[in-house]
């Protein structure tokens, strides 16, 4: 019986969406070994020897249970109806964006840490247990997506009045507002983004589209300009050093770096347990592209950017190919969130974009990315198996 039920749903789910992101993790988990590896192993006693912890494998161990997690709760996701997930918005918006208030207090008490940051960030949107950390915003990426979605389905056919159009960007400002105020700039240009593109497939006017592209690539260059104190000065330093590596040697010595290793790699790459890997700063996480590149080389890279362009392109497919609006504008918002994340982050690891704080999906370490990124592929397998359903019914 039971073997029945998985080979029905496994009949009824996208095989090769699922396979292409279990792949990615996989490869991701066995990178993060690698580092592991190069960065010491498991911790030691020092008099014996014997292994007495984790040590520098923790972050594969972590990827690798949130990624086993995250494909568990995709699966139980994909066979929930999504509009009783968008339906039920105060319950995910309250749970999630309590969490991400909760980082802005910065307090400790006993185990419990809010406002943390780990070493080698510089903003504190984590909420630290013990051992074990968690950031909301991942997960308020995906009730945003869900109330954007709604929101959307609600308004579509007034999308493009001034006075609607001014309650849509209120929802994305007020999301990309607390996402800066707590100090993640980078996660903040990402829900802007995925709001953008969800209104785009919305059917938003193209002159509100080009204007809006008008002022803010203007305004940008105003403030770097002439108000760069509007600015973090760290902000300012990273654009310039992308600008100028020269004359910002200690800054843009990570994104050189990076593209040392990423050159490094060749055709066929160095191997995951070579002794001579060139040394990455935050390799696990902002440049995890650059450390995999060295290892698989370029025949390597060249498959991992066609896995992730594959999930990313499936997801966009799957909302396009349904009459539902709702599913689209989800569907549109995950692709958003992906493909965006993919963009950033690899602009940062080629010295192409200024470093940011924006990791590669379903590869940088970190519990909270990889379990969001599953339940974003949980939401877009709903969308598919319950447009299937529907094609046989009728």
């Amino acid at each position: 019986m039971v073997f029945k039920v998985i080979r029905q749903y496994f009949k009824a789910t996208d095989r090769a969406y699922i396979a292409t992101c279990v792949f990615c993790s996989v490869l991701s988990v066995i990178t993060l070994i690698s580092l592991g590896q190069a960065a010491g192993g498991f911790a030691r006693d020092a008099f014996d020897g014997s292994i007495t912890g984790l040590g520098s494998y923790r972050n594969a161990f972590v990827q690798g249970v949130a990624s086993l997690l995250g494909l568990v709760c995709a699966i139980v996701l994909s066979c929930i109806d999504y509009r009783s997930l968008a339906r039920i918005w105060p319950v995910h918006v309250v749970g999630t964006w309590t969490l991400v208030l909760l980082t802005l207090t910065h307090l400790s008490i006993g185990p419990l840490t809010l406002g943390w940051h780990p070493e080698g960030t510089d903003n504190y949107s984590w909420i630290r247990l013990g051992p074990l950390s968690l950031q909301p915003t991942e997960l308020a990426k995906i009730s945003f997506i869900l109330t954007f979605a709604m929101h959307l389905d609600n308004v579509r056919e007034h999308i493009n009045e001034p006075k609607t159009l001014a309650k849509l960007l209120a929802h994305i400002l007020a999301t990309v507002a607390v996402v800066h105020i707590q100090g993640d700039d980078g996660t903040a240009i990402v829900f802007g983004t995925i709001g953008c593109m969800m209104l785009f497939a919305a059917g938003l006017s193209w002159k509100y589209i080009l204007s809006a592209i008008t002022l803010g690539v203007t305004g940008l260059s105003l403030i770097i300009g002439f108000f760069p104190d509007a600015l973090k000065g760290y902000q300012v330093d990273r654009i310039m050093a992308l600008l100028y590596p020269d004359q910002y040697p200690d800054i843009a010595r990570q994104q050189l770096g990076g593209m040392t290793a990423i050159g490094s790699g060749q055709i066929f790459g160095r191997g995951f347990f070579s002794d001579d890997h060139y040394s990455v700063i935050n390799a696990q996480d902002d440049f995890m592209f650059s450390y995999l590149a060295e290892c698989i080389g370029f025949v390597g890279c060249v498959i991992v950017l066609g896995a992730l362009f594959f999930i990313a392109i499936r997801t966009l497919t799957t909302g396009l190919r349904s009459e539902d609006h709702i599913d689209t504008y989800i569907c549109t918002g995950v692709f958003a969130a992906i493909a965006w994340q993919i963009i950033i982050n690899l602009g940062m690891n080629l010295s192409l974009l200024p470093v940011i704080g924006v990791t590669l999906p379903f590869f940088s370490a970190g519990g909270t990315s990889a379990l969001m990124m599953y339940l974003c592929v949980g939401l877009v397998m709903s969308v598919y198996m319950h447009n299937k359903q529907k094609l046989f019914s009728d």
